[in-house]
């Protein structure tokens, strides 16, 4: 089976880099992209059509709502959001996000996140 293919998408550095981390330390998975505005991502996820896009709810242009919304059939990704905020969950579900992760991300949560969003991308 070929390699999940990942994004990061967070308009903070330190948050990106650590998510980066913990996807480094998991088989299986590549890292395609990542990004820090939601030009960017919505860009990235139409070059790149990584499987998941953890994506940070609130950036400088705009929300992760955006980036969902801009995309269309051709650009199905996985998302993952990713925020300080719980009050952004009940919102992601809405939209049909595969998890919802809270910042600071703990690494077992982590892990459980990106089993989950795997089984459920493989059974599609």
């Amino acid at each position: 089976m070929p390699p999940l293919k990942v994004l990061v998408a967070d308009d903070e550095p330190p948050a990106r880099r650590k998510l980066i981390r913990f996807l480094q330390s998991e088989p299986e998975v590549e890292l395609c992209a990542e990004a820090g505005t939601v030009a960017e991502t919505v860009a990235a996820i139409r070059l790149h059509r990584p499987d998941i896009v953890f994506l940070d709810v609130q950036m400088p242009d705009g929300e992760g709502f955006d980036v969902v919304r801009a995309l269309s059939r051709e650009d199905e990704t996985g998302i993952v959001f990713v925020t300080a905020h719980d009050h952004y969950a009940l919102r992601a579900f809405e939209v049909h996000a595969l998890d919802y992760l809270l910042k600071p991300v703990d690494p077992k949560r982590f892990e459980a996140v990106l089993r989950h969003a795997r089984r459920r991308i493989e059974r599609a």
